[in-house]
């Protein structure tokens, strides 16, 4: 369960965003809770928790593999991200990821300012292959870790915000390597889940390798060429944010849906404030 190397992993991890009106205001507390499935067979279990407190933001993933894969495998996986909100900008501070299974384990830190990398660490080190695009400064500015791509401020409203959600492109460094996920507005849905039902906000996605990547390496150029990722976006109610739902991306043995069976929103209300 390499979420920092694999491009397939990345794609998953990666593709999220946020439309709708935003309320004066933005204070929200979120539990979301996301069903993994390959090929429509249960593989596990993910959770996404956290807040929006005016112009900072807390959140909290987890993610294991249940059933016979997590029997045979023990993949698992958590991360956390920090940052401030700068009007409708994202500012990333902090991001970490801890991910292992039954024969390895790594971890991942990054400190961020200006939305570039101020420092790095990863345990144990990526090791050094021929075919692996070299990384340079400039792939470590302008961008955001993926857990806080999960979360995107979008200004637009009306009948055009579904396509403001999703008309993107979102630059990502994720501790190993340097990415593009090239977003576009495909439709609009109605759907109905447990701490939401309305409408969500339907996205073609793209993934676009740039640096820090195995350049020779099968999956690399499947996933560059593979036009069949979407997701759904729904809206984190008392902010003008909006998450994933529904995330679905063809892999070279089948597709793969993380698909929100619970998605409550307080509204208000801040992630702090509920454990008090």
């Amino acid at each position: 369960m390499k979420l920092a190397l694999s491009p397939a992993s990345s794609a998953l991890i990666a593709v999220l965003m946020l439309a709708l009106p935003a309320p004066a205001v933005q204070a929200a507390s979120l539990d979301a809770t996301y069903d993994v499935s390959l090929l429509g067979l249960s593989l596990g279990k993910a959770n996404l928790a956290g807040g929006i407190d005016g112009g900072s933001y807390k959140l909290d993933a987890t993610a294991k593999l249940t059933g016979l894969v997590g029997s045979f495998t023990g993949g698992r996986g958590s991360g956390t991200a920090t940052g401030n909100l700068n009007g409708s900008r994202l500012s990333p501070t902090a991001f970490a990821v801890s991910s292992a299974n039954s024969s390895e384990s790594r971890t991942v830190r990054m400190a961020l300012g200006g939305n570039a990398v101020q420092a790095l660490a990863i345990e144990p080190p990526i090791d050094p292959k021929p075919d692996r695009v070299p990384l340079k400064d400039e792939h470590q500015r302008n961008i955001m870790d993926p857990l806080s791509a999960f979360l995107m401020p979008v200004e637009a409203s009306g009948r055009n915000g579904g396509a403001a959600a999703c008309n993107r492109t979102l630059a990502i460094f994720d501790g190993a390597a340097r990415y593009d996920i090239k977003l576009s507005y495909s439709g609009t849905r109605e759907i109905k889940i447990d701490g939401y039902s309305g409408p969500v906000s339907v996205c073609q996605a793209r993934y676009v390798p740039i640096a820090g990547h195995r350049s020779l390496r099968p999956s690399t150029k499947f996933m560059a060429e593979n036009n069949e990722i979407s997701t759904w976006l729904a809206p984190v109610a008392g902010t003008n944010m909006m998450l994933p739902v529904r995330i679905s991306v063809k892999t070279m043995i089948g597709t793969a849906v993380i698909e929100a069976s619970s998605f409550k929103v307080d509204p208000g209300v801040t992630a702090t404030a509920t454990r008090n």
